[in-house]
């Protein structure tokens, strides 16, 4: 299965409890709960309705966004690879690597920076190529703390 360089998707599906059954174009399928976002994010809560969340869309031929028209509500792709990847994670580590990165909107680059290693590391961590050391998870609850913020 090719890697891809930015998530694109090729199917969205809405499910029950607010979750998208999300098939992207390199094949991999993941589903992701938006549950928790309402609260997270106000300009999403129109979406609280199950019938307006039923009618997620993915623009024919581009897969960049799953969008609501009639909410003018838009969710990039590689924000919900980010958020299935720290979602579905199989361990602790990858978990808060992937959180951490959803959470604070960090690309590659930005989440190299930040944890003092190569942009080319980070992509092996987010693509499950490599596993995500414990110090890795650690440097990312270190980093949220000097920001403020929690993962």
């Amino acid at each position: 299965m090719a890697t891809m360089k930015r998530p694109r998707l090729e199917i969205v599906q809405a499910l029950p409890d607010y979750k998208l059954r999300l098939v992207f174009r390199d094949g991999s399928i993941y589903t992701v709960s938006l549950a928790d976002d309402f609260d997270k994010f106000p300009g999403l809560s129109p979406l609280r309705d199950p019938s307006a969340f039923a009618k997620a869309e993915i623009v024919k031929d581009e897969g960049w966004t799953v969008e609501w028209p009639e909410q003018d509500i838009q969710i990039g792709a590689d924000t919900l690879w980010l958020d299935a990847k720290a979602q579905n994670a199989l361990d602790e580590n990858t978990r808060i690597f992937a959180q951490c990165r959803a959470q604070y909107g960090l690309t590659l680059t930005q989440a190299a920076l930040a944890l003092g290693m190569t942009a080319r590391t980070m992509s092996a961590y987010g693509t499950g190529s490599r596993p995500v050391p414990r110090y890795v998870a650690l440097a990312c609850k270190g980093w949220e703390v000097e920001h403020g913020q929690r993962v």
